[in-house]
Protein backbone atom coordinates (compact mmCIF):
# COMPACT_ATOMS: atom_id res chain seq x y z
CA UNK A 1 0.00 0.00 0.00
CA UNK A 2 1.03 3.05 -1.28
CA UNK A 3 1.59 5.55 2.14
CA UNK A 4 1.91 8.90 0.59
CA UNK A 5 1.19 9.64 -3.03
CA UNK A 6 4.11 10.69 -5.39
CA UNK A 7 3.61 12.65 -8.39
CA UNK A 8 5.61 14.96 -10.65
CA UNK A 9 4.75 16.94 -14.11
CA UNK A 10 7.89 18.85 -15.42
CA UNK A 11 8.84 20.50 -18.45
CA UNK A 12 11.77 21.85 -20.77
CA UNK A 13 11.27 24.25 -23.49
CA UNK A 14 13.59 25.90 -25.62
CA UNK A 15 12.49 28.18 -28.59
CA UNK A 16 15.93 28.26 -30.07
CA UNK A 17 15.85 24.41 -30.37
CA UNK A 18 12.21 23.60 -31.13
CA UNK A 19 12.50 21.98 -27.80
CA UNK A 20 8.88 21.24 -25.82
CA UNK A 21 9.51 18.33 -23.73
CA UNK A 22 7.34 17.16 -20.69
CA UNK A 23 8.33 14.77 -18.24
CA UNK A 24 5.77 12.82 -16.13
CA UNK A 25 6.12 10.77 -13.36
CA UNK A 26 4.02 8.66 -10.39
CA UNK A 27 4.17 5.74 -7.81
CA UNK A 28 0.63 4.14 -7.88
CA UNK A 29 -0.01 0.97 -6.13
CA UNK A 30 -0.88 -2.32 -8.48
CA UNK A 31 -3.71 -4.89 -8.07
CA UNK A 32 -1.25 -7.15 -6.42
CA UNK A 33 -0.16 -4.72 -3.38
CA UNK A 34 3.07 -3.84 -5.33
CA UNK A 35 4.37 -0.13 -6.19
CA UNK A 36 4.80 0.99 -9.95
CA UNK A 37 6.41 4.01 -10.76
CA UNK A 38 4.54 5.16 -13.83
CA UNK A 39 6.65 7.26 -16.18
CA UNK A 40 5.64 9.05 -19.15
CA UNK A 41 7.10 11.84 -21.86
CA UNK A 42 6.89 13.13 -24.93
CA UNK A 43 6.64 16.21 -26.93
CA UNK A 44 3.98 18.76 -25.49
CA UNK A 45 0.68 18.31 -26.87
CA UNK A 46 1.26 14.33 -28.09
CA UNK A 47 0.75 11.31 -26.36
CA UNK A 48 4.53 10.51 -25.77
CA UNK A 49 6.01 7.38 -24.59
CA UNK A 50 5.91 5.20 -21.24
CA UNK A 51 7.14 2.85 -19.18
CA UNK A 52 6.04 1.03 -15.93
CA UNK A 53 8.46 -0.48 -13.19
CA UNK A 54 7.23 -2.57 -10.67
CA UNK A 55 8.30 -2.93 -7.11
CA UNK A 56 8.18 -4.99 -4.26
CA UNK A 57 8.75 -2.21 -1.87
CA UNK A 58 7.59 1.45 -2.04
CA UNK A 59 11.08 2.47 -0.75
CA UNK A 60 12.53 1.32 -4.41
CA UNK A 61 10.24 3.36 -6.50
CA UNK A 62 10.80 5.97 -4.24
CA UNK A 63 14.58 6.18 -4.55
CA UNK A 64 14.18 5.87 -8.65
CA UNK A 65 11.59 8.24 -8.55
CA UNK A 66 13.99 10.96 -6.57
CA UNK A 67 16.96 10.23 -8.94
CA UNK A 68 14.89 10.54 -12.14
CA UNK A 69 13.54 13.46 -10.70
CA UNK A 70 17.00 14.65 -9.85
CA UNK A 71 18.08 13.53 -13.16
CA UNK A 72 15.59 15.47 -15.26
CA UNK A 73 15.95 18.94 -12.92
CA UNK A 74 20.03 19.19 -13.61
CA UNK A 75 19.19 18.83 -17.24
CA UNK A 76 16.85 22.10 -17.27
CA UNK A 77 13.23 20.96 -16.64
CA UNK A 78 10.76 22.55 -14.32
CA UNK A 79 7.22 22.76 -13.05
CA UNK A 80 5.01 24.78 -14.25
CA UNK A 81 4.37 28.23 -13.08
CA UNK A 82 1.22 28.65 -10.47
CA UNK A 83 -2.13 28.84 -12.45
CA UNK A 84 -1.14 27.51 -15.24
CA UNK A 85 -2.22 23.58 -16.01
Amino acid sequence: MIRQPYQIYVERTDRTQNMSRFYAMSIEPNLFGEACLIRRWGRIGAKGQSMVHHFEREQDAVVLFLDLTRQKRTRGYRTLASGNP
